[in-house]
C-alpha cells in the first residue's frame, strides 16, 4: 500500500493563516494610534500649560496697577476672554478681589490682593479640555 504525499497547504490552512495575519496587523495599527493620540494629547496640554504660565507671567510684568483700576462683578468678572495667538486654544483670565472671595471677613482690605486666574481651552478628540493656574497679586506699599 502506497500512502500518496501531500505537498501543500490546505484551504483552512491559508484561512487561518490570513485571520492571524489580518488580527497581528490590527493590533500593531491600533497600539500605533493609541501611542500618536496620547502623543498629541499630551502636545497640546504642553503647549496650553506654555500659554497659561506665559499669561501669568505678562499679567506679573504688568504689575498690580494694571488690574487694579478694573472693577469685577459677579456678572462680568472677566479680564480677558479671547482667542490666544496660537491656534485652537482659547484663554480666559479672571480676576478676583480676595475681599470679594471672603464676603464675611471684615479684615481682609478691599484691594489690596488679587487672586489672578488663567484657563486654556482647547479641543481633543470632540471634548473641550482646560488647562488652568493661578497666581496671587499684592499691592506693594
Amino acid at each position: 500500500m502506497k500512502i500518496k504525499s501531500e505537498k501543500g497547504f490546505t484551504g483552512i490552512d491559508m484561512a487561518i493563516s490570513v485571520i492571524v495575519l489580518f488580527i497581528f496587523v490590527s493590533l500593531i495599527a491600533l497600539l500605533i494610534y493609541n501611542f500618536n493620540s496620547s502623543t498629541k494629547e499630551v502636545e497640546l496640554r504642553s503647549e496650553a500649560t506654555y500659554l497659561a504660565i506665559d499669561e501669568i507671567e505678562n499679567i506679573k510684568n504688568e504689575g498690580f496697577e494694571a488690574i487694579e483700576t478694573i472693577r469685577y462683578d459677579e456678572e462680568n468678572p472677566y479680564y480677558i476672554d479671547e482667542e490666544t495667538e496660537t491656534t485652537g486654544f482659547y484663554k480666559k483670565v479672571i480676576v478676583q478681589d480676595y475681599a470679594d472671595l471672603n464676603p464675611g471677613d471684615t479684615t481682609i482690605i478691599p484691594n489690596l490682593v488679587k487672586k489672578v486666574t488663567v484657563q486654556i481651552s482647547y479641543m481633543f478628540k470632540g471634548k473641550t479640555q482646560t488647562v488652568e493656574l493661578s497666581t496671587v497679586l499684592s499691592k506693594e506699599s
